[in-house]
């Protein structure tokens, strides 16, 4: 099993990543993101618009296990991080971490 915490990690120092719902929505439905992780506290509303953008555009989407303060803790920022948009992964293997959730 993939360590998510460790994959977010190394993705944030050698790939591209955006933060946010607003860069989620955008990339989703331009279909520039490769994969789109939520915060377990995302609001539902916004969640719900970012995964059916994603549907659409067949990008997968995960959720984080932790709060936004969380995953922005794991980015290294100092800031609520509800979205997370992966758009190269960089050394990471975080791209299976979507492959194992739905395959």
């Amino acid at each position: 099993m993939i360590d998510v915490n460790k994959a977010i990690v190394t993705t944030v120092k050698t790939g591209k990543i955006l933060f946010g719902t607003n860069n989620a929505i955008k990339n989703a439905k331009t279909r520039r993101a490769k994969l789109i992780i939520f915060a377990s506290d995302c609001p539902q509303k916004i969640r719900g618009n970012i995964e059916y953008s994603c549907k659409l555009s067949n990008i997968p989407v995960t959720i984080y296990k932790g709060t936004a303060i969380d995953l922005g803790a794991v980015c290294g920022k100092p800031f609520r991080v509800s979205a997370l948009t992966i758009r190269e992964p960089g050394d990471s293997d975080i791209l299976k971490l979507a492959e194992a959730e739905n395959g």
